[in-house]
């Protein structure tokens, strides 16, 4: 019985002992590998930070609307009984494109004639009352004055004229009034009518045949496409640069490859005062009606000026969360060290740096955006293959916004460029 636990005791030693090995063979052969993870060594290539120039532009981007656009109403209440056009219809000016129900209306020119009628006849009657009275009292005047009428019965012949006289201007007055009410209701009858305030194309239609409408329902909305306008926030130091008809060139996403051609229409006196950025308008020209209404545009303004400029490649920047920065050399020489900058313009495949970065710095370009923290990096071409180098001046872009994506051209405007 004794040996048979010592047998066991044994036994789950050795097991013990061995798996004990086991797991530090393993922590062994796993140690490297972790030790080799923080060394990752990344093949890149070196760029030089250098000095050119740029042309100054904006980028604007927003969504464009109709010059002349309006809201068509009624004029008056009514229940909606002709509405001949649909959306995409092109209507011209003064063109019927509503009418409204006038049976009511028309019944009540109807008794409006009738009445007229009747006050022209009493005027009639009235004026006639007044002749026979004026030829009375001549008469009256004469015997008055042979002494063979008496004084009461002249100043009664003279009372008698003052009072038809004034039944006649009263019958007038009843005239003129029923005049004026026709009038109104003619006025009122033309209203039932709705035409076309200007040319243009049926952009929405509000109501349809039934519907009651008042004047402040909406029934259709006409747009004139020919001119198209677009609004953006110019920063302050570069609201000076521009003029009222400086040329603009627009794209939109629909047809990429077909260029717009603008101008600055207006600019704000008055800059505001959260944004430091002053209001532009820009109207763009829409011969063929290609652009439409709430399309997407992307609004490039020539400021005209030329400047000198810090230029990186577009390779070496990159974002750390909403930073963006570039690789420097460590003093070990293959230890790249991040450095946030602040960027400006970028042509080509070249970005300016407005801050924090020196001219003849050599920073990491092709690669950059591979690298972690703890990398390692080995040179893959020779120092400045990747440089900016040169000063012809391709057309400047607004750079990469601060969180975005270098690799992305889609992605570019920045703190150079106007949001709409």
């Amino acid at each position: 019985m004794i040996k048979k636990i010592a047998a066991i005791l044994v036994g789950a030693g050795l097991v013990f002992f061995i798996g004990l090995r086991v797991y530090d063979l393993q922590q062994e052969q796993s140690a490297p590998k972790k030790q080799k993870k923080g060394f990752r060594v990344i093949s890149v290539d070196l760029t030089e930070v250098v000095s050119g120039e740029v042309r100054e532009e904006l980028l604007l981007t927003g969504a464009l609307r109709a010059k002349e656009q309006v809201d068509v109403v009624a004029r008056v209440t009514g229940r909606l009984e002709q509405a001949p056009f649909q959306v995409g219809d092109r209507v011209q000016k003064d063109e019927l494109i509503a009418a409204l129900d006038d049976e009511e209306l028309q019944q009540q020119v109807r008794r409006a004639e009738a009445s007229i009628s009747v006050t022209r006849a009493n005027v009639a009657q009235r004026r006639a009352e007044l002749s026979n009275i004026k030829a009375n009292l001549d008469r009256s005047e004469q015997l008055f004055s042979e002494g063979l009428l008496s004084p009461a019965e002249h100043q009664q012949q003279k009372t008698s004229l003052e009072v038809v006289s004034a039944q006649v201007q009263l019958a007038e007055a009843q005239q003129q009034q029923s005049e004026a009410e026709l009038r109104e209701l003619g006025i009122r009858l033309s209203q039932t009518k709705i035409y076309a305030p200007m040319s243009g194309i049926v952009a929405a239609r509000y109501v349809d045949i039934g519907a009651l409408v008042s004047p402040q329902t909406p029934i259709i909305r006409i747009v004139n496409l020919s001119t198209m306008v677009s609004q953006g926030n110019v920063p302050e130091r570069s609201i000076g640069k521009l003029r009222v008809g400086a040329e603009a060139v627009v794209y939109v996403d629909a047809m990429p490859d077909q260029p717009f051609t603008g101008r600055v229409s207006r600019i704000a006196p008055v800059l505001d005062a959260a944004t430091r950025s002053a209001l532009i308008e820009i109207d763009i020209t829409n011969p063929q009606g290609a652009l439409k209404a709430e399309m997407f545009a992307r609004i490039e303004l020539d400021l005209g000026t030329m400047r000198e400029a810090t230029l990186i490649s577009r390779d070496g920047l990159v974002y750390r969360g909403q930073q963006p920065g570039v690789y420097i050399l460590g003093e070990q020489g293959d230890t790249p060290i991040f450095r946030p900058i602040e960027t400006g313009l970028t042509r080509g495949d070249q970005v300016e740096v407005l801050a924090n970065l020196e001219i003849g710095t050599t920073i990491v370009g092709r690669g950059a955006t591979m690298l972690n923290e703890g990398d390692r990096i080995r040179v893959a071409g020779p120092k400045g293959s990747k440089s900016a180098q040169g000063t012809a001046v391709p057309k400047a872009e607004a750079a990469v916004p601060s969180g975005g994506d270098a690799s992305d051209p889609a992605k570019k405007p920045n703190g150079s460029q106007a949001a709409l």
